[in-house]
C-alpha cells in the first residue's frame, strides 16, 4: 500500500475510507436487512402471522355463519384480505392512541370480563377450578390469559368512549323519530305480465345467445384428490402405564391436583379519576380511611351499597366472591393475602383508585390423593401418549410427502397408510372433509393443482391432518349448445318479456304523469290500485320494493300525487303514487321508545365518530403496507 499510494490525493481518499469504517463498522458494508411485516404502523410491524391467523378467523367465522353458502374463493381475493388488513390496522392505531392518552382495562373489568365467560362457569357462576383446568388444556397460565384479554378489550376502549360522549339532543330526537314514522298515502298495483306474441327463437338466436353469455352455462372447474390421512382418535394405545409410572406423574404434576387458597372478600372502591390532582388523590384517601374507620364486618356491605364507587360490586354490599392469588393486581393481592378472616384493611391504592377490603372467609387448598387422581392421571396418560404417536406419525408423514413430492405412495408405504380418495368437487367444495377451508386452498394452489406437487400437511382439527396431491382435474369448461338448448330458449323468451312488461309500465306510467287517475288506469288493464293510508316505513300489507320507492319519492303537491314505476323481483312491474305525506306522531312515542331510539343513534353516531378519529389517526401516522406479503 505504502509502495502504491503517491500524492494527496490518494492519502485523502485512503483517510475517508478510514474514517467511515471506524464509525459505521465494515459490516454495515455488507450486511442488508429484509423486511417481512405485512404492514408497518408507526413504528411497530404487523407480521404475516398475525396477518395470517386473523385471516384464518375471519375465514372460519364466515364458514360457521353462512353454511353451505360459504365460498372460500373469496378469503383468496386481494379486496378481503385487504379489509382484514385494515382492521388490524385499526386495532393498532387504537392502541396507540391509548398509550398516548394513558387509557387502560381496570382490573374491574378484565375480572368481569372473565367471571361472565361461560366455558368458566359452573351452574351459573364462576369457578376457580373450572378456570385453571381450562386454561391448563391450552398451555396457559391465568396472567397469561389475562394478558391476552387485556389485549383483545384495549381496542375497544376508546370507541367505547367515544360512543359512550355522543350527544343526540332533543331537537336531534324530533327530527329522527319524524321522519322515522312518516306516515304517507299510497296507491299501487302490479303491472299485469304481457302475453309473449313472439314466441319462436330461430337457431341463429340460440347460438349468438349462448355465445354472449357463455359463462352462465359453464361446469365449474374441478378435481378429485388422493391423500393420506392421521386421524389421532384412530390410534390404538397399546402400552398400559403401571401404578409406579402413574404415581410417578401424579408427583411431578402435583401441583395440578392441589386446590389454591382461597378467600372470600368483599370490597369498597373510592374512585381516584386518571390524571387527578394532588387535592383529588388526598379527598379520596381520606374518604377512603373514614370509611376503614367506620366499617365492621356487620355494616360492611351497607356502607359499600352507600359509597363505593364499583359498580359492579355496590348492589351486593362489595362482594367479590372467592378469589385466589394471581387474579387480581399485586398491591391488592398483597393487602388480601394479609389479612386475617374478619379483618378490614387500610385503604389499598391500586390503578381504580383506593379499595377497602373485609375478609369474610378463607378456604385453604389441600391436595387430592392418588388413589383419588389415579383414574385422571391414566387418562392423560393415554391422551399424552396418543398425541405423542400422532405428532410422530405426522411428523413422518410430513418428512415422506416432502422427500417424495410427486407421488403418495413412497410415504404409504413406509408409514403403512392407505391411500384414499375424495369425489370431484369445485372451488366451493363438495362433501366431507372436501368442505374444509384449508383443504379446498391446498388442492386449488398452484403448488399441488399447477405443479402437481404434494400438498403440506393440512390440519382438519385437532389431532387430524391429511397431505394431499391432485387425482384428476376437470377445467372449466362451456357446456354444450344442444346440451343447454332448452336453458338458451327460456332465457331469451324470459328476456324478452322483462323487455315488453317494462315497455307497457312505461306507457302506463306516461298517462298517469299526463293526469290520468292510476285507478283508472289500473282498470284499463284489468287490475286494481291498491290504497294504502298512513303507511309507515315497515308495512307488511305492501311489496318491500314498492314501499321503498314509495318513501324515495318526493312530496306531492296539492291534488298531484308523485308516482314512479317498479320493478319487481319476479321481474314484472308496478306504478306506485304518493298522494300525502304527514310526520310522524310523536306524541305517541313512549318514554321507553324514546330511550331506546336514542340509544340507537347515539351508537350510531359514535361509530361514525370512532371511523372519523381513526382516519384522523391514519392521516398522521406513518403507515407501509407490503400488499404481496398478503
Amino acid at each position: 500500500m505504502r509502495n502504491k499510494l503517491h500524492g494527496w490525493p490518494s492519502i485523502v481518499i485512503l483517510g475517508v475510507c478510514v474514517f467511515a469504517i471506524s464509525f459505521f463498522g465494515i459490516e454495515s458494508y455488507f450486511a442488508s436487512r429484509t423486511d417481512t411485516y405485512v404492514a408497518m404502523v408507526g413504528k411497530h410491524e404487523i407480521s404475516p402471522r398475525d396477518f395470517q391467523e386473523r385471516l384464518n378467523n375471519a375465514r372460519r367465522d364466515a364458514m360457521q355463519r353462512m353454511g353451505d353458502h360459504f365460498d372460500p374463493a373469496a378469503f383468496e381475493q386481494p379486496e378481503t384480505k385487504r379489509q382484514v388488513l385494515d382492521q388490524l390496522i385499526n386495532e393498532e392505531l387504537l392502541r396507540q392512541a391509548n398509550e398516548s392518552l394513558g387509557l387502560k382495562v381496570s382490573d374491574v373489568t378484565l375480572r368481569e370480563r372473565i367471571a361472565n365467560a361461560p366455558d368458566f362457569q359452573v351452574n351459573g357462576q364462576f369457578d376457580p377450578a373450572t378456570y385453571r383446568a381450562v386454561l391448563a388444556a391450552q398451555n396457559m397460565t391465568p396472567s397469561m390469559f389475562e394478558s391476552s384479554q387485556r389485549a383483545s378489550l384495549e381496542p375497544g376502549l376508546l370507541p367505547r368512549a367515544i360512543i359512550d360522549s355522543a350527544i343526540i339532543t332533543d331537537a336531534d330526537m324530533d327530527r329522527y323519530l319524524g321522519l322515522l314514522y312518516q306516515r304517507r298515502d299510497v296507491r299501487w298495483f302490479a303491472v299485469p305480465r304481457p302475453a309473449l306474441t313472439d314466441t319462436q327463437v330461430t337457431d341463429a338466436e340460440l347460438e349468438s345467445y349462448y355465445k354472449d353469455h357463455q359463462a352462465d352455462f359453464m361446469n365449474p372447474e374441478q378435481v378429485s384428490l388422493k391423500y393420506l390421512e392421521v386421524n389421532g382418535a384412530n390410534l390404538k394405545i397399546d402400552a398400559q402405564p403401571s401404578d409406579d409410572e402413574l404415581k410417578k406423574r401424579y408427583e411431578d404434576q402435583k401441583q395440578r391436583f392441589v386446590q389454591p387458597e382461597q378467600r372470600l372478600v368483599s370490597h369498597i372502591l373510592v374512585n381516584v379519576p386518571k390524571n387527578a390532582t394532588p387535592d383529588q388523590q388526598k379527598a379520596a384517601l381520606a374518604k377512603a380511611e373514614k370509611i376503614a374507620s367506620e366499617a365492621n364486618a356487620q355494616n360492611f356491605a351497607t356502607l359499600a351499597e352507600q359509597d363505593s364507587d364499583d359498580l359492579g360490586s355496590k348492589r351486593s354490599g362489595g362482594d367479590l366472591g372467592w378469589l385466589e392469588k394471581g387474579v387480581t393486581n399485586p398491591a391488592f393481592d398483597s393487602a388480601l393475602f394479609a389479612l386475617q378472616k374478619g379483618q378490614i384493611s387500610k385503604p389499598v391504592l391500586s390503578d381504580e383508585g383506593y379499595h377497602v377490603l373485609f375478609l369474610r372467609d378463607v378456604r385453604s387448598g389441600d391436595a387430592k390423593p392418588f388413589a383419588e387422581v389415579r383414574d385422571q392421571i391414566a387418562k392423560d396418560y393415554l391422551s399424552t401418549e396418543r398425541d405423542r404417536q400422532y405428532s410422530e406419525l405426522a411428523g413422518k408423514l410430513t418428512d415422506q410427502t416432502y422427500q417424495n413430492p410427486s407421488s403418495l405412495e413412497p410415504a404409504a408405504q413406509a408409514l403403512n397408510l392407505p391411500i384414499q380418495t375424495t369425489g370431484l368437487f369445485s372451488r366451493k367444495g363438495g362433501e366431507g372433509m372436501t368442505t374444509n377451508a384449508k383443504l379446498l386452498a391446498a388442492a386449488f394452489s398452484d403448488d399441488v393443482l399447477t405443479q402437481g406437487n404434494n400438498s403440506s400437511l393440512i390440519e382438519l382439527g385437532p389431532d387430524h391432518a391429511v397431505v394431499v396431491r391432485v387425482d384428476k382435474h376437470l377445467p372449466a369448461a362451456a357446456r354444450p349448445l344442444a346440451e343447454v338448448r332448452d336453458q338458451v330458449r327460456q332465457k331469451i323468451l324470459g328476456e324478452r318479456t322483462v323487455a315488453e312488461a317494462q315497455k307497457r309500465a312505461d306507457a302506463l306510467l306516461a298517462r298517469v304523469h299526463k293526469g290520468e287517475d292510476i285507478q283508472a288506469v289500473a282498470s284499463s288493464v284489468g287490475a286494481n290500485a291498491q290504497s294504502v293510508p298512513d303507511a309507515v316505513r315497515m308495512q307488511p300489507s305492501m311489496p318491500p320494493e314498492v314501499l321503498e320507492q314509495a318513501f324515495l319519492l318526493p312530496h306531492p303537491e296539492a291534488g298531484k300525487p308523485q308516482c314512479a314505476r317498479v320493478a319487481l323481483r319476479d321481474g314484472s312491474y308496478a306504478l306506485v303514487a304518493v298522494d300525502k305525506v304527514q310526520a310522524g306522531d310523536l306524541s305517541k312515542i313512549s318514554a321507553d321508545q324514546r330511550s331506546e331510539l336514542r340509544g340507537q343513534m347515539g351508537q350510531a353516531y359514535g361509530v361514525l365518530a370512532t371511523q372519523a378519529y381513526i382516519d384522523a389517526l391514519k392521516a398522521k401516522t406513518t403507515i407501509k403496507i407490503a400488499a404481496d406479503r398478503m
